[in-house]
């Protein structure tokens, strides 16, 4: 699943393609043939993100997408392709010559009034890639709770746009144990994982892919899985920082990887 930075780069990129251009849009699958309607012919005002979910602003209503596991989007310039495949919206405009985009496979794709996209974003945690993120209210819900640091930093009602890849990095990177309860992370360690979070997330929307390694540790390594990264995807590999083997188990649904030594 796409993890916020990339929800963010879509933000910024459909902002370019048709920020202030009246916006074409039909459904060539039929499932959301009803918002397209409601939404062709409108002027695209502007574009924003909050963890995984992506919003455009049409004035009076909001289109909301969440691309879950398999949604994606391509776009590109000039007139679009010929419909091929389960395309569930199609764009088309520009202020600057014709551009298109064309989503597939969300886990959501609707349109919002405002106080229907008010309602939506009450219910997720702060974002770290926001200026007006909040860190306090996600510490508030961390340590009052039981539940595991690993498993806390997966939900998004408690931490918006951290996804797997950036869990398992940032808790190695802290030293901390992904199993241990979130009320005995200390706030001095929360604050330094909340730093570490703004730092790489804020990076992968400059490069657009997660870079985890400090400087000092980056090596030059054959592409694949894992490469790049000090836990993920690296089951039963040594440690980059200690040697001893990374371990792995499912936690929130997803595989979980840490270093049984370093994340004490």
């Amino acid at each position: 699943m796409p993890e916020g930075h990339t929800i963010h780069r879509l933000a910024r990129r459909h902002k370019r393609l048709f920020g202030g251009a009246v916006v074409g849009a039909s459904s060539p699958q039929g499932r959301f043939e009803a918002g397209a309607a409601g939404l062709d012919g409108l002027t695209l005002r502007g574009t924003d993100a909050h963890g995984k979910h992506l919003f455009h602003d049409y004035g009076d209503r909001w289109l909301h997408v969440h691309l879950g596991l398999y949604g994606t989007f391509t776009d590109g310039t000039g007139e679009p392709p010929a419909v091929r495949g389960q395309i569930r919206l199609r764009l088309t405009g520009g202020r600057k010559g014709p551009v298109w985009a064309e989503l597939r496979g969300p886990t959501a794709c609707e349109v919002l009034d405002d106080g229907a996209r008010d309602a939506l974003l009450a219910r997720l945690g702060p974002d770290p890639l926001r200026p007006d993120a909040e860190p306090d209210l996600a510490w508030r819900r961390v340590s009052r709770s039981r539940t595991s640091i690993g498993a806390l930093l997966m939900r998004q009602d408690v931490l918006s746009g951290v996804g797997n890849v950036y869990r398992a990095e940032a808790l190695f990177r802290g030293g901390i144990d992904p199993y241990r309860a979130g009320r005995d992370v200390s706030r001095a360690e929360w604050d330094a994982v909340w730093d570490d979070l703004v730092v790489m997330m804020t990076d992968g929307v400059r490069a657009g892919r997660i870079r985890t390694l400090r400087p000092e540790h980056k090596l030059r390594e054959p592409a694949g899985r894992g490469a790049g990264r000090y836990v993920y995807h690296r089951a039963a590999r040594p440690c980059r920082l200690c040697g001893t083997p990374v371990r792995t188990a499912v936690v929130e649904g997803r595989n979980l990887f840490w270093c049984p030594l370093c994340q004490k």
